[in-house]
């Protein structure tokens, strides 16, 4: 099925042959073009790394950033405009490492964007070192005995700072992952969606098949409004969990705290009169 968010001409992807992110991709694109968002409605941002290349594959407007900063990114361009579609995508190290101080401040401030992370638990731009996802054990070209830190857990950072939606995905499952994104993009506030996609190429331990064996997904009863029962959700490790694990709606928006936008002070930007102002300007 092709999107109005799909280039007309064939682009060159730069990501190796059963990469999940080309999975990620199909999903987030049928999701948005599902959804009906106008295309100069949406803005893209992302770090840097494999899976922050997805905004370039999009017919759409991005912003590609420095390592670890699509979230400030993100947040400021919602805040300039409370109209668009903003979802910031990058992958774990990008998101968890280098940004992993602005992931825990967007969850604070609670702007209305969604936060698509590729996880694949390794960091597959720099060619194969872990990630703060991978597994304790993993042996990579860096940590050649294996890594020995407990793995950064975001579903269960998400859940304890009390985020506006905190879901995780599997990227072979194109459909269950765009009915993710779906509901991720609609709710209001920050939503984490955390997407598990195997690295064909410099993760040999979570493939395919590793995926398809120690995941399973949440039925309906579930409730995702439960915080605990959320919380003992994103420590199961045995076999890990995929759905939507907590939705939390009683906070106020980053944008509806800013005085500019309370108590409709300012209309939503009245465009016409910045536009008039820059043309002016700029004659």
């Amino acid at each position: 099925m092709n999107s109005v968010f799909d280039f007309k001409d064939t682009v060159d992807i730069a990501w190796c042959p059963g990469c999940g992110n080309f999975s990620i991709l199909k999903a987030l694109k049928l999701a948005i073009n599902e959804l009906n968002i106008a295309q100069d409605k949406l803005v893209m941002v992302s770090g840097i790394g494999q899976a922050a290349k997805t905004p370039q594959y999009i017919r759409a407007n991005f912003f590609n950033g420095l390592h670890g900063r699509s979230l400030p990114a993100a947040t400021g361009i919602k805040a300039s405009n409370p109209e668009l579609t903003v979802i910031a995508v990058s992958g774990d190290g990008c998101t968890y490492g280098e940004g992993g101080n602005h992931f825990i401040h967007t969850i604070r401030r609670n702007p209305d964007i969604t936060n698509i992370v590729h996880n694949n638990m390794v960091y597959g731009l720099t060619k194969g070192q872990a990630s703060p996802t991978s597994e304790r054990g993993f042996k990579t070209p860096v940590q050649v005995t294996g890594v020995y830190l407990e793995p950064f857990n975001p579903m269960a950072v998400a859940v304890s700072l009390n985020a506006s939606f905190v879901a995780r995905a599997y990227a072979a499952d194109i459909e269950q992952t765009k009915e993710i994104i779906k509901k991720a993009v609609n709710n209001r506030g920050y939503s984490l969606v955390d997407i598990f996609q195997p690295c064909v190429s410099f993760n040999k331990i979570n493939t395919y098949q590793w995926y398809k064996e120690n995941t399973y997904y949440l039925d309906n009863n579930h409730d995702p409004y439960d915080r605990e029962k959320a919380m003992h959700l994103a420590f199961e490790n045995n076999r890990f969990p995929l759905g939507i694990f907590y939705i939390n709606n009683t906070n106020k928006t980053f944008e509806e705290n800013l005085p500019a936008y309370k108590d409709n002070k300012l209309p939503l930007f009245q465009r016409s009169n910045i536009r008039k102002k820059i043309k002016e300007f700029l004659d």
